[in-house]
């Protein structure tokens, strides 16, 4: 299925069966990385009085409880609420699903033993920038798929480096590090307070989503991203990020 768009003064098509799927999963098989040391999800057949929701058990069909932390179980999508007393909802916070994106891939700095995103990631934007903007970390190795970052030192971006990007006009974040934020920093969560600008100026409509995969063979570039997850009332919910690549006519 080719879809036509216009973006601004230019025109691309692109094909909705050829999406590339970057988020991670949860459960049995899935990718299952792991963050914060919140415990793994958890899903099981209902149980209710004699009922078991498995056919394996007897039941005329499969219904499970599913039981996740969305802030460290998979890929999920964050809203402004993540950080305030009032507790938006990231449903109630983004209102359209398919948004233009730039894809950069970056190599992190050390800096006193840590590992950061700086200021420097100024240089890989495009002058053109789009609504979103998704960053691939390097090392991209394959087990970051099923990492286990709690306790490791994960990396994390410097807020100087999140402001440039909010000055440079994106709304949308994505990352494959488990936050913006370093593990342990006293619950300030300075990166997150940038994005979203907040106290001062929030950006209610910004939002973003962390521990993705982007995989090698997706080259940088512009495309158009589907960010699609559940309508769940709470300041996160599990997400499906497609990234379709624009081919200008």
């Amino acid at each position: 299925m080719e879809l036509l768009c216009k973006i601004g003064e230019l025109s691309f098509k692109t094909d909705l069966r050829h999406g590339r799927d970057i988020s991670l999963s949860f459960g049995p098989g899935g990718d299952n990385p792991s963050a914060f040391g919140i415990p793994s999800a958890k899903i099981a057949p209902i149980r209710i009085g004699d009922f078991v929701g498995s056919v394996d058990l007897g039941s005329g069909a499969n219904c499970d409880v599913i039981e996740f932390c969305a802030h460290g179980n998979a890929t999920h999508t964050e809203c402004i609420g993540h950080i305030t007393p009032t507790h938006e909802n990231v449903g109630d916070c983004l209102h359209q699903i398919f948004f233009t994106a730039d894809l950069i891939t970056v190599q992190m700095e050390n800096i006193k033993g840590e590992s950061l995103i700086t200021n420097s990631i100024l240089k890989q934007i495009p002058d053109n920038r789009a609504e979103a903007i998704i960053i691939r970390t390097l090392p991209n190795d394959m087990d970051k798929r099923s990492r286990e970052w709690s306790g490791n030192q994960p990396p994390y971006f410097h807020p100087e480096a999140i402001l440039q990007l909010r000055n440079a006009g994106y709304l949308h974040l994505l990352t494959d590090l488990p936050s913006v934020d370093p593990e342990e920093d006293e619950g300030l969560l300075k990166a997150h307070h940038v994005w979203w600008n907040y106290p001062d100026a929030p950006r209610m409509q910004s939002s973003i989503t962390e521990l993705i995969f982007v995989a090698d063979d997706i080259p940088d570039g512009r495309y158009l991203l589907n960010l699609s997850f559940p309508k769940i009332r709470s300041d996160a919910s599990p997400s499906r990020p497609f990234l379709f690549p624009l081919i200008p006519v």
